[in-house]
């Protein structure tokens, strides 16, 4: 044996450092989470579409099926209303809100056609007091709330 065997040996070097692709196994779930988690946030932030079409094809109902009682129409035009800012702004808010502040909620919201007297005809014409002709207001308050044009 030689005394310099461990000179024959080539010399030390360090492996190649590691590539980013593809990433561990840890980064592929941390992806998938936050897609996940941000299409929850857009899902939940964006109102849903198909509740507003809903409601809108229900107004362009009332709207081409003439009602000559215009209690019944606003009683009826309120109800869409309700149900849809129960769903769209939820129970808590809306659910305890009546008279002027009811009709206060649908103005800040987009229904600025309800502003003052139209909205006060609107509840007289609800609750079977007399009401003047303003249906064509009343109709364009409603769109307006929820199409959401504040």
């Amino acid at each position: 044996m030689k005394p310099d065997w461990l000179a024959l040996l080539a010399p030390a070097h360090a492996p190649p450092p590691p590539g980013w692709w593809p990433p561990a196994p840890g980064w592929w779930g941390l992806i998938v989470l936050l897609v996940g988690v941000a299409t929850l946030l857009i899902a939940l932030y964006r109102p849903p579409r198909r509740l507003r079409r809903t409601a809108l094809r229900q107004l362009a109902q009332l709207e081409n099926t003439p009602d000559p009682d215009d209690a019944r129409l606003a009683r009826r035009l309120q109800d869409l209303l309700r149900r849809y800012a129960m769903v769209r702004y939820g129970r808590e808010t809306v659910a305890r809100l009546a008279g002027t502040a009811w009709i206060d909620f649908v103005v800040a919201h987009g229904g600025t056609d309800w502003a003052g007297d139209n909205g006060a005809s609107l509840l007289r014409a609800a609750y079977g007091g007399v009401a003047a002709d303003e249906r064509a207001r009343w109709f364009a308050g409603a769109r307006g709330f929820l199409k959401g044009r504040a």
